[in-house]
């Protein structure tokens, strides 16, 4: 179900063959079969290892890690149902030591016996026939952030807002762990996802601050990682109810300091792209605290130079508003024409696509309080020296 709501919004696109693919809710056999089969997994020493992922495993395996003392551990069919609880326990501590990817040399056996403990949890999730307890919910949680919640590592951005049409040009930085980084991607999906985990429990650990940990990942360079992100917290929105304010709340925040202080953000698409189809069932009417969104931060994200990164969702976004309630077309319409962009032909062409969506959803009396400053400004554009802007305005102008 999720796959298709993601499948009707408008999608970022992306010059990487590898940003391409559909890693949202992959199975475990391609798991193993997809990104890790036959290829050499980095590796660094364990010194390299995270101390608090030391700490929570250590006292998990009753003893320090060693590269000799790094050892798998048994297989589910291989010890009796009354053992599988604690034994998965036992592998989410092996899988909370967290390797340092840069060397390509160091510590591949250890690398491959933590790939293949985490598949044998994605696979346990998966066929779990009973209610997960409190505490095997708090030691999932506790190992997937070990593992996800980190420092992003980019290349220098400073003139990305200024060069947002070369940008778009760039491959993305790949983050050298995602080997392991997706197959824990995949468990946070299938445990957020299972029917076995209980919602009243698991908000004690799904929590706030693990939310807003999540959304700091969305600056990731990586795009399959910005990918797996706006699925799972897709499935959280969904199935956390009490977090629904919250999150759309720290969204918005992040529109803030992208909109008014940074103007650089890796996940600006992906977050609109999550926005989309949750406007998509806002119920009538609208709630004051949705329209005041439109208006201070969808409409300003018009504002940031590298528009044309996120410009496809926004638009999206901003047509669903204007059909779910027709009398904000005339607010929408004021809003392009403040941001409208007077040297940028390129993101002229764009406004203008997006203005002529959303005429196509307002009616006569919203119409005619903005047409006075609209025909201003298409009158401009029909002396504009661009042949595309001059070619373009609104050829299914019927309101």
């Amino acid at each position: 179900m999720i796959n298709k709501i993601f499948n009707k919004l408008p999608r970022k696109p992306s010059k990487s063959a590898d940003g391409r693919e559909a890693v949202m809710a992959s199975s475990s056999a391609t798991l193993r079969g997809g990104d890790f089969a036959g290829k050499p997994y980095v590796a660094t020493s364990l010194p390299g290892v995270y101390p608090t992922s030391v700490s929570s495993a250590n006292s998990r395996l009753n003893g320090a890690f060693s590269a000799s003392s790094y050892e798998a551990l048994p297989s589910f069919k291989d010890v009796p149902s009354t053992e599988k609880h604690s034994l998965f326990i036992r592998k989410l501590g092996l899988c909370s030591v967290v390797f340092d990817f840069t060397d390509p040399t160091k510590n591949v056996r250890e690398k491959e016996i933590k790939r293949q403990t985490l598949l044998e949890l994605v696979d346990y999730i998966t066929s779990a026939n009973g209610k997960f307890p409190e505490n095997m919910m708090q030691e999932i949680v506790r190992m997937v952030s070990t593992n996800l919640f980190r420092t992003l590592t980019s290349p220098p951005r400073e003139n990305k807002a200024l060069e947002a049409f070369d940008v778009e040009e760039e491959e993305p930085s790949m983050d050298p762990a995602w080997p392991h980084l997706q197959i824990v991607y995949e468990l946070l999906l299938r445990f957020v996802a299972s029917p076995e985990t209980d919602t009243k429990l698991a908000k004690r650990y799904v929590d706030h601050s693990f939310v807003l940990r999540l959304l700091d990942l969305f600056d990731s360079e990586d795009p399959r990682e910005r990918e797996y992100l706006k699925t799972v917290l897709h499935r959280i929105y969904g199935k956390f109810m009490v977090h629904r304010p919250f999150i759309r709340k720290a969204i918005n925040n992040i529109f803030f300091r992208f909109i008014f202080e940074t103007e650089k953000h890796n996940g600006i698409a992906e977050l609109l792209e999550i926005l989309g189809s949750i406007i998509n069932g806002f119920a009538l009417p609208l709630k004051e605290e949705h329209k005041l969104f439109l208006v201070r931060a969808l409409i300003p994200l018009h504002k940031p130079k590298c528009i044309p990164m996120y410009h496809q969702q926004l638009s999206y976004c901003i047509t669903q508003f204007v059909e779910k309630d027709c009398k904000l077309a005339d607010t929408v319409i004021r809003g392009l024409l403040k941001y409208w962009p007077i040297t940028n032909s390129s993101k002229e062409v764009m406004f203008l696509g997006e203005l002529e969506e959303v005429l196509e959803a307002t009616q006569p009396p919203e119409f005619q309080r903005c047409m006075v400053p609209l025909f201003r400004r298409i009158r401009n554009c029909l002396s504009s020296p661009h042949f595309q802007v001059l070619l373009n305005p609104l050829p299914s102008f019927n309101v």
